[in-house]
């Protein structure tokens, strides 16, 4: 089957087949889910007329077939079924079961390879006997393990289905999206073909950034064109994998939490993270917490021991009384009736006993913070003696600490509990380190070695586990044998503490999360925003789907289907996706060879892999790349922990990845400091999808910039990494065409968030053009005839109408709608600018400019950090367009109350302008003046600058007072008899 390159079905994980024509069967055609005909038609009978994966209905003419087969083929569906499982699904994956009879080999792990090779004749011989069984020979069960065996009801239901948004929302949506479409068309024809000769280059300037603002609504538009609802079915997912009696069927997870400063980062902040991790409502054996300390700080090593040790009474308590949120200073701090549902008696002791505890670990703690202050003149030593490897942040050797465990410390009650492990990667002078991705990508390889988990989710060190279920959330979509396949990762939405009610500055970026997320859910799926995110972990090692048809290198699959559209032209493949899609292919084909040798020994196992070129993939670590073919996860029970420890520390090393495939192909993408939305592309172009998931309460939680100065610096980093992107090979304007497997709207979005910085060019140029014309009294649009009104008003019309009904099938308010669209321009007008300008310095003169903030105490009070202004050059843009265009209102004002009646119906139309300018700016305004008008003095000065300036530009232009014509003054004189 892996040879013929037929896709396999998702469901009993046989070959689709072919329909009547000889063309594969294609049970949906929105999204090619590959379906065989006797699954399909099981899933009719079961009442199931919609697709599982994306929601769109199947075609009627497949129905009406399955409808005049009748009742016939139902028992033939049944055995069908049954024997494609066993022979199908279980065959496939049992090549990631090994079972290790001897000592793993200190150096090499030969016996890791040899039980590669052994799962692989098991695999091999089953598949033969299942085939070669006779039918008229049924293998024999008894009825007592029929009963067994038989699943239930729930189980057998879908872990996860997908809501369409219903058609009265959405066709509405849809029509005015095309109306204002029409509109804009013939609204630019008009403006083109009525150029104003008065002021024609104050046009011409409109003009270009109009059709630019709507090139990018239509980029930002259309990828909203199909947003979808989904709903997790965790009570499905422990009826079919948590049985009772029985082990946990639920797949392992590691946890990834990255840390760098200490001092910026609290280690209370990280702490409370790992703490909500370790507590998370899951088995504890699937559980691993890796912290990454990128900054090899002894502060955030002591205090990971401190939290270990105080996870020894906080887990059980959590799990025993199910609170929520799991981070203890969160959940202490929260202003509702904590007795609510508690009916153990208990509850309100040990609570006070617990928040006792917790005040003492946070005492600890803090300690620990006041004393890292300062370090030592001979730099920090630890309680034996020794000085502390990482006293020297940028040359020290690697460094792993295994915390927790199932051979660590147990709870207070005896328990287990997850494994935390404290990472910190080998830093030496000359080598390229890649900040986050880099640490990301260690802490990838770290775990394969450690735990292989077959899911990995990564969080921020701010962002803790606000539900302790979301883990399971993300397992039924990852664990649904009927969707999961093609996931390469399941993204939650970012939530916040700690931001203002009315969210000044948009800082929990709503319309992006409820809207346009929602959208890409409709096609391929969300993008990756760094956090809060479940990875598959074969997708970050750079393969292709397993449902994707197979291809071979010098070959085309027999059968290509494309991910845009479904077509019957083979598209021409990339040499890059054959080359990635073909390497597990060659690497089983290799070990599967290993079969005809009975005595293989370490030379020809090194040159097999020498030959297949994996060490150039992935590094010259043999346990690593045996772990990269266990689609599974799991690590064989024989291994020893010391050896594997040496290991990790040897895949952590800084130069491991020399001439590797990481940050290429594998891992995080290195190339911008927005690795996030690289990495998540590269996998959109491999033909995964993603899937978003939204729980009832809040998956994770973090914390947020809330003043002006730090958002502005938050926005200026993300809008740099798309400029780094859009400059870059991997920019979506060019890259991944090869293999047609990015949808052409998934592709749009991701163009969107590359070009989205340059706006920021004609949006200054737009802002300024109202204070221009009030100010030399000249406007960019002609006198308007009832052709051109009727276009001006359908115009806005059909914004406000997008708007609105945009807000009604996501759900969000008018008020998050009205905060984004205000810090869009503020984002636009400075970060976007700044990103642009230095993103051209970095490319054209290699000169890496970086706008630092001055640092200031915040206050005590609730939000107080929300009135600190920091000195920016980030604030002179939009500082000087709010100072012009009040200017420039005054003045208009001026002159019509100095020319008359007529001046009046002129004015209105720039006075309109320029308030829409000053409107949207007015969250800066209210920044910029912080509390009780402490403005800093630089801004002030500035200000004074900038208004004496326009004054005397104005004077210059046009005077208030009217000119006098000296030729009609002397003839006045000489009629006066003086």
């Amino acid at each position: 089957m892996m040879e013929s390159g037929a896709p396999l079905c998702h469901s009993c994980g046989d070959q689709v087949g072919h329909d009547a024509n000889g063309d594969l069967f294609v049970a949906c055609h929105e999204c090619n889910y590959h379906m065989c005909k006797s699954c399909f038609e099981y899933e009719i009978k079961e009442g199931r007329k919609v697709c599982l994966r994306c929601g769109s209905p199947y075609d009627e003419n497949l129905l009406d077939d399955v409808e005049k087969k009748g009742s016939g083929n139902q028992s033939t569906m049944a055995s069908h079924l049954n024997n494609s499982q066993d022979v199908g699904i279980h065959a496939r994956h049992i090549s990631s079961v090994s079972t290790v009879d001897s000592e793993m080999n200190d150096e090499y792990g030969n016996p890791i390879w040899k039980n590669r090779v052994e799962s692989w004749k098991d695999k091999k011989n089953k598949k033969k006997k299942s085939n070669t069984k006779p039918e008229t020979e049924p293998a024999q069960v008894p009825p007592e393990q029929q009963m067994e065996e038989k699943p239930s009801a729930e189980a057998s239901e879908p872990l996860s289905i997908v809501y369409p948004i219903p058609r009265n929302k959405l066709t509405p949506y849809r029509a005015v999206i095309i109306m204002r479409l029409i509109i804009l068309g013939l609204f630019f024809h008009y403006r083109i073909t009525n150029p104003v000769d008065s002021a024609f280059g104050l046009w011409l300037t409109s003009v270009i950034c109009e059709i630019w603002f709507a090139f990018s609504w239509v980029l930002d538009q259309f990828p909203k064109w199909n947003p979808v609802n989904r709903e997790a079915f965790i009570d499905r997912l422990s009826a079919r994998y948590e049985r009772e009696g029985e082990p946990s069927q639920l797949a392992a997870v590691d946890f990834f939490v990255s840390t760098v400063d200490p001092l910026k980062e609290p280690p209370l902040i990280t702490a409370n993270t790992v703490l909500s991790i370790l507590a998370v409502d899951y088995p504890v054996d699937k559980v691993s917490c890796y912290v990454s300390d990128d900054g090899a700080a002894m502060l955030t090593f002591e205090s990971l021991v401190e939290t270990a040790e105080f996870a020894r009474k906080w887990v059980p308590f959590c799990k025993k009384f199910s609170i929520e949120p799991r981070a203890p200073e969160f959940y202490f701090s929260q202003k509702i009736d904590y007795l609510k549902d508690k009916v153990q008696p208990s509850f309100v002791k040990e609570r006070r006993a617990m928040k006792r505890d917790y005040e003492e670990y946070k005492v600890r703690v803090n300690a620990l913070v006041a004393k890292a202050q300062k370090t030592p003149d001979e730099g920090w030593t630890m309680q034996d003696g020794t000085p502390w490897p990482g006293n020297n942040t940028r040359d020290h050797p690697g460094m792993i600490q295994v915390f927790l465990g199932n051979t660590g410390a147990r709870d207070i009650e005896g328990n287990e509990l997850p494994r935390l492990v404290y990472v910190s990667r080998e830093k030496r002078p000359g080598y390229q380190h890649h900040k986050k991705a880099g640490a990301e990508n260690a802490l990838v390889r770290v775990s394969a070695v450690l735990t292989n988990a077959p899911y990995i989710l990564n969080l921020d060190c701010d962002h803790y586990v606000n539900n302790s279920k979301a883990v399971r959330e993300a397992m039924c979509i990852l664990m649904d044998p009927q969707v999961g396949r093609d996931v390469c990762y399941v993204q939650f939405p970012q939530r916040f503490d700690g931001i203002d009610r009315s969210d000044r500055y948009a800082n929990r970026n709503i319309v992006f999360f409820d809207v346009n997320m929602k959208g890409l859910d409709g096609i391929q799926g969300p993008m990756y925003v760094g956090t809060g995110c479940v990875f598959n972990r074969q997708a970050l090692y750079g393969y292709g789907p397993p449902s994707m048809p197979r291809l071979r290198k010098g070959k085309e699959s027999s059968s290509c289907f494309s991910c845009c559209c479904p077509t019957k032209k083979k598209p021409a493949q990339d040499p890059a996706e054959v080359y990635k899609d073909a390497k597990r292919e060659d690497l089983n084909a290799a070990i599967f060879n290993l079969t005809e040798i009975d005595n293989y020994d370490e030379y020809e196992r090194s040159m097999l892999i020498s030959q297949l070129s994996f060490e150039k993939t992935f590094g010259l670590s043999s346990v690593f790349i045996e772990s990269t073919l266990m689609e599974n996860g799991g690590v064989p029970e024989s291994a020893n922990s010391s050896t594997l420890i040496k290991e990790a520390i040897h895949v952590i090393g800084c130069g491991f990845e020399e001439k590797t495939e990481w940050g290429k192909e594998i891992g995080w993408i290195y190339g911008s400091v927005t690795e996030d939305i690289l990495s998540g592309f590269k996998m959109h172009c491999r033909g995964w999808r993603s899937i978003y998931c939204m729980p009832v309460r809040p998956a994770f939680k973090g914390s947020a910039p809330i003043n002006l100065s730090d958002r502005l610096h938050q926005v200026l980093r993300w809008a740099l990494g798309s400029v780094e992107i859009f400059f870059s090979r991997h920019c979506p304007l060019w890259y991944g065409y090869g293999g047609g497997r990015l949808k052409w709207l998934q592709r749009l979005a991701y163009i969107n968030t590359i070009v989205y910085p340059f706006t920021s060019l004609p949006l200054i140029a737009y802002c300024t053009i109202p204070a221009v014309c009030l100010l030399t009294g000249k406007f960019i649009i002609p006198t308007l005839s009832n052709l051109a009104s009727m276009l001006f008003l359908g115009l806005f019309i059909s914004i406000i109408v997008t708007a609105v009904l945009e807000l009604r099938w996501s759900g969000v308010s008018i008020e998050d709608l009205w905060r984004n669209e205000q810090f869009w321009v503020i984002g636009g007008v400075s970060a976007h600018l700044f990103a642009v300008f230095q993103g051209f310095l970095k490319l054209l003169a290699g000169i890496d400019t970086n706008f630092t903030v001055t640092a200031k105490a915040a206050d005590d009070t609730e939000f107080g950090e929300l009135y600190m202004v920091k000195w920016t050059t980030l604030l002179i843009p939009p500082t000087t367009l709010l100072i012009i265009n009040i200017v420039g209102v005054v003045a208009g004002f001026s002159d019509a109350l100095n020319k008359g009646y007529e001046a009046w119906g002129p004015l209105f139309g720039k006075v309109f302008f320029a308030l829409w300018v000053i409107l949207h700016l007015y969250p800066f305004l209210k920044g910029l003046m912080g509390r009780q008008n402490r403005t800093p003095t630089i801004v002030v000065l500035w200000s004074v600058l900038l208004a004496s300036v326009f004054s005397l530009v104005w004077v210059k232009i046009n005077p208030f007072v009217n000119k006098v014509d000296n030729t009609l003054a002397g003839e006045t004189c000489i009629s006066i008899d003086c």
